[in-house]
């Protein structure tokens, strides 16, 4: 798969994970915070469409398939262990489809970390 079908299976991994009721949003590695918090910020060179910061595709060390690994926030109120199902499920079936359109049948195995759960906001 090319580096351009590989940004758009993360594209559609981020996509199908934020649009599951309770993702509040997707959390970056400690190394990838830490590499933007020392780059110098750049307005203009920030990427169109989500960020894959939250979601990484690998290889299977066989190469047999896709490795996806999904680290969310969740919305308060929600019981984690049912988004995190959520997210695996759908995050699975969107990847099994997107390698389908390119006629590539692969094995793929999510993981999802839920990195934290983000405060209910109060209407003002």
């Amino acid at each position: 798969m090319t580096v351009g079908r590989t940004a758009t299976l993360l594209g559609t991994a981020v996509e199908t994970a934020l649009a599951v009721p309770g993702v509040a949003g997707l959390e970056p590695r400690l190394s990838r915070r830490l590499a933007a918090a020392a780059a110098p910020a750049r307005a203009d060179t920030a990427p169109d469409g989500p960020s894959e910061a939250g979601v990484r595709a690998d290889r299977s060390p066989d190469g047999s398939g896709w490795h996806i690994e999904v680290r969310c926030v969740l919305s308060e109120g929600r019981r984690a262990l049912d988004v995190a199902r959520d997210v695996h499920d759908r995050v699975g079936a969107a990847v099994v489809r997107h390698l389908t359109a390119f006629d590539t049948v692969e094995r793929v195995t999510v993981e999802v970390t839920v990195t934290g759960v983000a405060p209910r906001r109060e209407a003002a």
